[in-house]
């Protein structure tokens, strides 16, 4: 069976932040496919990925992105599957650059937006668990356990120091 997530990215430095997505969909037992596509470098490999994605057994699409951030738009723009918008933290300008790019979307071309940076890809993960989770009960299970694992370990009252 294919993996039902993609993890793009638009260069191999995305992955430092891109990785934190992967790693969260591994703790909950998601395969994945994660590539490096370029919406400025590659625009042909873009445009035959997304064109292909869902004949190739996507669900779902995290897209990862600095700077002009055009990749999770451009995807969006060829693809009906739901794309989820992960802003890179750029050097410039922190990953607002990014973040601007991608939640600006002209109406009709969603892309979900998440925060700048590793929580953004951890949260792209977690929101791709849950959409695939309404019709996987095994998974929206690992979803649960993994939740309740992040509350469990908040502590009640803070350790005093001596």
């Amino acid at each position: 069976m294919p993996a039902a997530i993609a993890i793009i990215m638009g260069s191999q430095s995305d992955w430092e932040t891109m990785g934190h997505a992967a790693e969260t969909l591994t703790a909950l037992g998601l395969a994945f496919e994660a590539r490096i596509i370029s919406a400025h470098r590659t625009p042909d490999r873009l445009y035959a990925f997304a064109k292909g994605a869902k004949a190739a057994g996507f669900k779902i699409i995290i897209a990862g992105a600095g700077g002009a951030a055009h990749l999770p738009g451009m995807t969006a723009a060829l693809t009906e599957l739901p794309v989820f918008g992960v802003p890179v933290e750029s050097k410039a300008l922190s990953g607002v650059d990014s973040l601007y790019s991608i939640v600006q979307m002209p109406a009709g071309i969603p892309v979900g937006t998440l925060a700048i940076g590793k929580s953004g890809a951890i949260n792209a993960a977690l929101l791709a668990a849950s959409v695939l989770a309404l019709n996987d009960p095994a998974l929206a299970g690992r979803l649960a356990a993994w939740r309740k694992q992040q509350t469990d370990a908040v502590k009640e009252h803070p350790e005093a120091s001596e």
